[in-house]
This record gives C-alpha cells, structure tokens and sequence, in this order.
C-alpha cells in the first residue's frame, strides 16, 4: 500500500509566526497561522485538513459498504465539523460531527443507518480519531 506525505514549515513564535502546510501530491498548499487556527483568520488549519480527510474517507468507505451489499449509490456528500476546545491546560480535537446525504436505489433508511454506522467505525481515518466523539448525522436524498 503506499504511504502518503504531506509537510508543514513554521516560521515564528505564538501568535505572530504563521506558516504553510503542503500535500506531498502537490494537490494543495496553503497558509496558516494563530489567526487561522484559533480565531477566524484568513488561510487554513490543521483541523480543517482533518475534517477534508475525515469526509473524503468517510465517503469512499460508505461507498465501498453500499457497493459490497449489492446497493450502488448514485452519490455522497459528507460535511464535516471539527471542534477545537480547550481542555486544561491545552487544545484538543474533543468532537468530529459527521454530516452525510446519499442518494441510493432501494435501499431502505434503517438499513442505510446501519451501512452508516459500519462505515464511520470502519473508515481509516475514524480508526485514527478513535479517542475523538464522531458523531454521525446520516441522511437519504428524498
């Protein structure tokens, strides 16, 4: 299996430096600083990437569930919402919120619900985050 890369260049103390954070593909880069991480400051964020991976991953994996039980999805979409607290003395990842709509052919809600579910706990990126509350919302498209 391949391994991923991806780089980040700090340049500074707290508050004032700031940053950049680079996928190895090449596929993004983008600035980031104490504004962008803990106010709402213009560039990006660790957390931000975080919830990109969470719902691309996320998304692959509801798929893969779906297609393995015989039910194609014609799409899904995943939002993410990661919270970033204070705990103590340092700064925690406490909660992902997991924002999914799928539009699936004959496929019931409670059974989606249950290929949900399977595929949150199954995900790559879940299993990275066990020690965060992943909290799904899991929705058909009508």
């Amino acid at each position: 299996m391949p391994i991923r890369n991806a780089k980040a260049r700090w340049e500074g103390g707290l508050p004032e430096g700031s940053g950049t954070l680079a996928l190895g593909s090449g596929a993004f880069e983008g600035q980031y600083s104490y504004g962008s991480r803990f106010e709402e400051g213009k560039g990006t964020n660790p957390e931000e990437l975080i919830g990109a991976a969470h719902a691309g991953c996320f998304s692959m994996a509801l798929a893969g569930v779906l297609t393995r039980a015989g039910h194609t999805p014609r799409s899904i979409e995943t939002a993410t919402r990661v919270h970033l607290e204070k705990v103590e003395d340092a700064f925690s990842i406490t909660t992902i919120e997991l924002a999914t709509e799928a539009s699936v052919p004959d496929i019931s809600g409670d059974e989606f619900q249950r290929y949900a579910e399977e595929a949150k706990r199954n995900c790559p990126v879940s299993k990275a985050l066990a020690g965060v509350d992943i909290k799904l919302d899991a929705r058909l498209a009508a």
